[in-house]
């Protein structure tokens, strides 16, 4: 099998779409699987569409390069595109539509939550096929060694991360906490701590801020700590809460996104309306929650072996998914593809 993953993969701490990459073509490589990061090859039997957006640093090609190589050089390549994004995460317009023009050339679409197959589907997209294949952190690095659980009496210690530092990462919360810290009835119970990028103007007195970490260094920082906190809103999936979690955390996390997808039955969900209730909820549950952490199942090596079956099963049913695809029934996305 030929793969070809359309990701200019990162080193060092970057976002959870350029950990996805590492970890795949990790795990196809030890199948034995060839992987290439370019559509160069004449031979490719599966191409994987993560970010048609040209001018991100992580694409390696986009929609319009795959139609270009299926019309001229290989239309036997099957066409997946993995959507990991959506406008509601950022506050962004356009994106969500840029991704839905995007799908046409694809023959199957990966979702990385039933929360964000919903929405793009309720925004009109039409796949052919599509499957939802959640996210999963390394077992290797994100692991509960080394990881002290709360004694119970000593401040309880609550940390997130975050390499993109938009607003809705979950920083009216973050701030809400930090402001919270002032008070004394609070500042004797807990302690936080923010691993990661800020927006310029978040002003943090009472969180310990620390520059942004990945790998090791990262799970070490995280192991440190009581509880893992995430705030984010309208979340697709998101890779921060499941390294906390796989490093033994219980998880704080909101009911927003894809967050209860990933998140339910390992901790104690909240809302900007109850969050100071909820998180004195996290502090008398503590202990079970703390126990269940290790029935926590979203590793990498599932994730891999996931897209790894499906490609398979794919290639298996090439010849049928070939026929009935429907782009070259469509003069204005053929023009648009071909044209420079």
């Amino acid at each position: 099998m030929y793969v070809s993953l359309g990701m200019n993969l990162q080193p060092g701490p970057w976002g959870g779409g350029n950990q996805f990459g590492h970890a795949l073509t990790n795990y196809l490589r030890s199948q034995g699987v060839k992987v290439s990061f370019d559509l160069q090859a004449p031979d490719l039997d599966v191409i994987l569409l993560t970010e048609p957006r040209p001018n991100m640093k992580i694409s390696a090609y986009s929609d319009k390069d795959i139609g270009k190589y299926l019309l001229q050089k290989n239309s036997h390549a099957i066409v997946i595109h993995r959507i990991n994004e959506c406008d509601e995460r950022k506050g962004t317009t356009g994106v969500n539509q840029r991704l839905i023009r995007a799908n046409t050339c694809a023959d199957f679409t990966v979702f990385i939550s039933s929360w964000l197959s919903q929405l793009f589907l309720g925004h009109g997209l039409k796949t052919p096929d599509s499957r939802v294949i959640l996210n999963g952190a390394n077992v290797a690095i994100f692991n509960a060694q080394g990881y002290i659980p709360w004694n119970g009496t000593s401040k309880l210690k609550l940390v997130t991360h975050h390499w993109g530092a938009g607003y809705l990462k979950g920083f009216d919360i973050y701030e809400r906490l930090d402001r919270m810290l002032s008070e004394p009835a609070f500042r004797d119970k807990f302690e936080f701590t923010y691993i990661g990028n800020v927006p310029d103007n978040i002003n943090f007195t009472q969180t310990k801020l620390i520059p942004p970490q990945s790998g090791v260094e990262l799970a070490k920082s995280i192991r440190s700590h009581h509880v893992y906190l995430t705030a984010s809103q309208n979340e697709p999936a998101g890779m921060h809460h499941i390294e906390g979690a796989m490093c033994g955390l219980p998880l704080l996390y909101r009911e927003s996104g894809a967050l209860p997808e990933y998140c339910q039955g390992f901790g104690v969900s909240f809302t900007a309306e109850n969050f100071e209730q909820k998180l004195q909820e996290m502090m008398t549950t503590y202990e079970h929650w703390t126990a269940q952490m290790k029935n926590y199942p979203h590793t990498a090596e599932r994730m891999c072996k996931d897209y790894y079956h499906l490609f398979l099963e794919l290639l298996e049913r090439r010849d049928e998914i070939i026929k009935q695809r429907q782009w070259w029934r469509k003069p204005v996305w053929l023009v648009r593809t071909l044209l420079p």
